[in-house]
């Protein structure tokens, strides 16, 4: 005897899959011989279902021949068919709305009459997990055909399996909207923050903030003497480097251990050309362009290793996949074993700044800010680590604010592109312009900019809750249908459409007596049409959010 995996109403049945029809399986005729494939047979792999959403399929890709599907297992099947997926992977469900054969990867159900097929549509999406529960194998799970036809089913009267997916299609195309109307909410403040960073090194929303410096008697200082100072700060820091670097060859000498290396002399860069000015957006008044070049104290590529040194209690090297969005995402975080030397030399410090120099040209150049409280770190090869000259005139955040909106733009310009990808390097990066202001000023710039983008990270993350529970809720809805809780009123109501001649029990009789007469071979004799009985179906009448679905199957 079937276990009933839950509840259901009284006069509904539990039946196995195969109680309702035909199970066929699928077949691949040679793929190497051409005379197989042609444009006769629709035909289909769960590749074809791979992203697909729609509820019915008409072919795939590829179709057969009709000596193709001669020369091989599958078999046609006619509109109406459904299609369940039994492996790579397991579940997904489409009805054919023309004629269609099938692959090995298929398990289908040829409904008998007084079998909606919509209604076993939504019932395979929903008992995906059970037949995931019984495939077997080891290289890749699988569902036998066997497995398949002996699926549990919940068997209501044929006019409550139409009301059922009813009124599945109606909560489904309310959530449906709710979710539409959330995602086009996210696209909006994706717009939202670069518009902020825009006004941002426009200088619009500090201009309120000079406007009351300059009431005060305390005007912002006009960046244009930063990068001379910065120049000669930058020189006295390698004076002392220098310095350092001798008293170390010295004592290495004494020691008889191999001498330091050499630290490497700041670059003088030219300033920006007039062609290259009028290219770039006009700055409001005391602002200035650069490079970045002319504000880093060093940069330097991260550090190569191979698998052995990588092990579960080493330091933690962070990898171009750690960075998004301006900040380091503390994820699948791989570890090294280094010596203290190799840590120094590719230690990040709070203020530096990890830019990515490998990757796609969609994502080469984006940037992330190194806080304080983080894990001693250090990073590998496909990233640069940009280290400012003087933490006092130059902040951080704000620079790190500025390649949000500006270097993913600048480096695909300048990317040098490979095979699948693309990279950039030091000197390209030390050449990037950059909108300077007076210390003040950045540090607002920075605080304008943080407490909107803030508001937008929670909005955001509020959204992404709601994604998630709609797709919960997605769940819940197809769980009470098939308890035949969505339908509970309607049965109240209508007693007769669902009992006697019109009950479960007595289609199944049918059914079954349609199936032993067709394996018999004996003559089906005329059966008399289910005379379908107009039934109201009330229907919304307007559009309402997730938590208005969500209320309703609570």
């Amino acid at each position: 005897m079937m276990k009933e995996p839950w509840n259901i109403p009284q006069i509904w049945k539990w039946v196995e899959i195969k109680a309702l029809g035909d199970i066929v399986a699928g077949g691949t005729p040679s793929t190497k011989e051409m005379s197989y494939w042609g444009d006769d047979v629709n035909w289909i792999s769960p590749a074809d279902l791979t992203g697909y959403t729609k509820k019915t399929i008409a072919r795939g890709a590829k179709n057969l021949t009709h000596k193709g599907l001669a020369k091989s297992s599958a078999r046609l099947m006619p509109a109406g068919s459904i299609h369940f997926s039994s492996r790579a992977p397991i579940g997904y469900v489409a009805i054919s709305s023309e004629p269609l054969s099938t692959n090995q990867g298929f398990k289908s159900l040829v409904p008998a009459q007084g079998v909606f097929n919509e209604y076993v549509y939504y019932y395979l999406k929903a008992a995906k997990y059970i037949a995931e529960e019984r495939a077997s194998g080891t290289t890749f799970r699988e569902i036998s055909g066997t497995a398949f036809g002996k699926l549990p089913l919940p068997f209501p009267p044929f006019l409550e399996q139409n009301q059922i997916v009813a009124k599945i299609e109606e909560l489904f195309f309310e959530l449906d909207n709710g979710i539409e109307n959330l995602k086009k909410a996210r696209e909006q403040l994706k717009t939202y923050r670069q518009a902020v960073l825009k006004y941002a090194f426009e200088g619009k929303l500090t201009n309120e903030w000079r406007v009351r410096q300059r009431e005060a008697g305390k005007p912002p200082e006009p960046a244009k003497k930063l990068p001379e100072q910065i120049k000669a700060e930058r020189k006295k820091h390698y004076q002392k480097q220098l310095e350092d670097w001798k008293m170390a060859c010295e004592q290495a000498k004494a020691d008889g251990k191999k001498k330091p290396v050499k630290p490497k002399k700041p670059k003088e860069l030219p300033p920006l050309t007039e062609k290259e000015l009028t290219e770039l957006p006009e700055l409001p008044e005391g602002w200035c362009w650069t490079k970045v070049g002319c504000i880093s104290e060093s940069m330097k590529n991260g550090i190569y290793k191979p698998k052995d040194f990588y092990a579960e209690k080493g330091i933690p090297c962070l990898r171009m996949y750690n960075i998004e969005n301006g900040k380091i995402e503390w994820f699948d975080i791989k570890r090294m074993i280094l010596s203290e030397d190799e840590v120094k030399e590719y230690e990040l410090r709070p203020g530096d700044l990890l830019v990515n120099r490998v990757n796609s040209r969609e994502l080469v150049g984006k940037t992330a800010l190194i806080k304080k409280n983080m894990e001693k770190s250090v990073y590998e090869s496909k990233n640069i680590r940009l280290r400012l000259a003087n933490s006092h005139k130059i902040k951080s955040g704000y620079v790190n604010f500025w390649f949000l909106i500006y270097a993913n733009g600048y480096f695909n310009r300048n990317a040098q592109q490979t095979v699948g990808m693309a990279s950039i390097n030091q000197q390209q990066l030390g050449k990037m312009p950059f909108p300077i202001c007076c210390a003040t000023e950045q540090n607002q710039v920075f605080l304008e900019i943080e407490s909107r983008l803030s508001t937008c990270d929670k909005m955001e993350q509020t959204i992404e809750d709601s994604i998630k529970k709609a797709e919960v809720l997605r769940q819940s809805i197809l769980k009470k249908a098939f308890g035949g809780e969505l339908t509970k009123d309607w049965r109240g109501k209508h007693p007769e459409l669902v009992t006697g001649e019109n009950s479960a029990e007595k289609l199944l009789e049918k059914i079954n007596a349609e199936k032993a007469l067709s394996t018999t071979g004996q003559k089906k004799p005329r059966s008399k049409k289910m005379k379908s009985k107009k039934v109201k179906i009330e229907t919304a009448k307007q559009k309402v959010q997730v938590q208005d679905v969500a209320n309703f199957v609570e």
